[in-house]
């Protein structure tokens, strides 16, 4: 069965998702044409909602979002045709806890440990931080190639053990919170009330592509945002418009917003 990926695709304008829902129609391809279950790799939140509105057009097709555990951020997608009944979605994933004196690393040191190991970061689900340990859900297609070659991060030796999903502990999000008087909700406004830049810095920022709401890449600094969108800005890091306490007397929005740390 050949699919008109231009067809399906027509809504997305960026390079980077148009190549990763590409790659989810030739999944499609191959379980409509060989009656196959297929999975996706990893895929950010908006880009699981973009994938969604994909597979949704395919009446012929069912499909089931996993991460491995509740309230994860990266998701595969296991597609399956319509008549199949799926059974544990845990075979299609794996998870390994990561011991050791890891207490001053963090979640870019475990990426950048298993990226060193040649692994693409499509490969890669949630990592949970801890101070002395950490785990790491990925495909199971690579599971036992992290269990056996995964040895150091940064410059700490780490052990690793497969485990079960049932034995997963999620750390608690940590943030800062801090008080903002806004004039409005626009982007461009809200990082540079964040992070205490100029509105042409953060205007410029957005321009050149490095900003993402709620995972979503966006150019135009007049998007307004909302309460819980998660604002994510390259080389400042990540904040959530956690609520809106009302309006001054001048019309100011009283806003709480948690920096992620």
């Amino acid at each position: 069965m050949w699919i008109d990926r231009e067809y399906y695709t027509s809504h997305i304008s960026d390079g980077e998702k148009l190549i990763k829902m590409r790659r989810v129609l030739d999944k499609v391809e191959m379980v409509l044409s060989q009656h196959l279950v297929e999975t996706t790799d990893f895929l950010d939140p908006y880009e699981v909602r973009l994938a969604k509105s994909i597979l949704n057009r395919f009446d012929d097709l069912a499909y089931i979002e996993f991460g491995g555990y509740d309230d994860c951020e990266r998701k595969i997608i296991v597609i399956y045709p319509s008549y199949l009944v799926i059974g544990d979605l845990t075979d299609y994933l794996s998870c390994i806890k990561v011991e050791g004196d890891l207490s001053d690393l963090s979640h870019k040191d475990y990426l950048g440990a298993l990226l060193g190991l040649g692994i693409t970061r499509e490969k890669v689900g949630d990592i949970l931080v801890h101070n002395d340990y950490g785990f790491l859900i990925v495909k199971d297609e690579i599971g036992d190639f992290v269990l056996y070659n995964l040895e150091k991060i940064a410059n700490k030796n780490v052990t690793t053990e497969g485990v079960t999903f049932d034995d997963i502990v999620v750390p608690a999000l940590e943030y800062k919170e801090i008080q903002r008087s806004l004039t409005s909700l626009r982007v461009d406004l809200v990082i540079s009330s964040v992070y205490n830049i100029s509105r042409k810095e953060s205007m410029a920022i957005i321009k050149r592509g490095s900003v993402k709401v709620n995972w979503e890449p966006i150019d135009k600094p007049s998007r307004e945002i909302e309460v819980n969108d998660i604002v994510s800005v390259r080389g400042y890091g990540r904040f959530i418009l956690h609520s809106i306490d009302g309006l001054s007397r001048k019309g100011r929005y009283m806003s709480s917003i948690r920096i992620l740390i």
